[in-house]
């Protein structure tokens, strides 16, 4: 079993709930979002976005709309809707939970 496979797992799990932190801040570009997960080290291939975006716009939770750009082709700005504010909050409190639960097992000393 490689360590690596685990941690891609975990990134895996949480990059749905940090993108739509992301988008619940208000509109943003694709690009934008990429630099600033691949910042925090949470993705690494940009691949793995648009796809989460596309299931993220399908289930109600995000919205797009294109915006004309004066350097190039139009840009779809990313935003949350209101079903997807709902379910960030649901979210939040799990997270909270779970990083209660993680903690109290991480700072509990190991049996010498």
């Amino acid at each position: 079993m490689k360590a690596s496979n685990t941690q891609t797992q975990m990134r895996k799990g949480i990059l749905e709930f940090c993108i739509l932190h992301i988008i619940a801040r208000g509109e943003v570009y694709a690009t934008d979002m990429i630099d600033e997960l691949k910042h925090a080290e949470l993705i690494v291939v940009e691949g793995t976005l648009y796809p989460l975006l596309n299931r993220l716009k399908t289930s109600g939770l995000a919205k797009y709309k294109w915006v004309e750009s004066e350097t190039g082709p139009p840009r779809k700005y990313y935003s949350i809707t209101e079903k997807g504010n709902d379910f960030l909050k649901e979210l939040d409190k799990t997270w909270l939970d779970l990083d209660s639960s993680v903690n109290q097992i991480l700072k509990k000393p190991k049996n010498q």
